[in-house]
């Protein structure tokens, strides 16, 4: 019996397990992992405790954190609000539209780069294509208009001559009434 432990010792090592350290070279142990990340997460909630942990000063602290969050709501809003300004009514969208084509472009090119800055974007071919799509759309507003006129024609109520025009009709409804 002392050489059979002799030689298992020698091939799984002394108090070691040499299945474990085999497969832990070929796949990462969960538990440390889930230790690793426990440890990674706790120092970035450490982090983030001690950034805020300095209590703000005065009214123009809180005043100045809360402009900082205005933007990007205030943008989305804005933006919504154009969706439904355009399907409300089209013909005071499309003349606002036309005269954002008479902005500049010196002026495009500004406000791009101040929103990119702020909104940390690098891209001003993004707002061009934006332009660009813009000025495409415009362009199909005498379309779109077109089509509404015709979809408040189907609602209309059929006019008294139409309804004499078409027999069956007008023996439906002598029957009818």
């Amino acid at each position: 019996m002392g050489m059979m432990t002799g030689l298992m010792s020698l091939l799984f090592g002394g108090g070691r397990n040499a299945i474990v350290e085999t497969v832990e070279v070929f796949r990462e142990n969960a538990e440390s992992s889930a230790q690793r990340g426990f440890t990674l997460q706790n120092a970035a909630l450490s982090q983030l405790a001690a950034e805020f942990a300095v209590p703000r000063k005065g009214g123009f602290d809180r005043f100045m954190d809360g402009v900082n969050r205005v933007p990007r709501p205030a943008l989305v809003f804005g933006i919504l609000a154009m969706f439904v300004a355009a399907m409300a009514d089209p013909v005071w969208f499309a003349a606002r539209m036309a005269g954002l084509s008479l902005v500049p472009e010196p002026l495009w090119w500004l406000l791009g780069i101040i929103v990119s800055f702020y909104f940390g974007a690098r891209h001003q071919v993004k707002g061009q294509e934006f332009q660009r799509a813009l000025a495409e759309t415009y362009s199909r507003v005498p379309g779109v208009m077109g089509n509404i006129e015709a979809l408040d024609a189907l609602e209309a109520p059929p006019a008294e001559e139409a309804l004499h025009d078409n027999p069956a009709l007008a023996d439906w409804q002598r029957d009818a009434g």
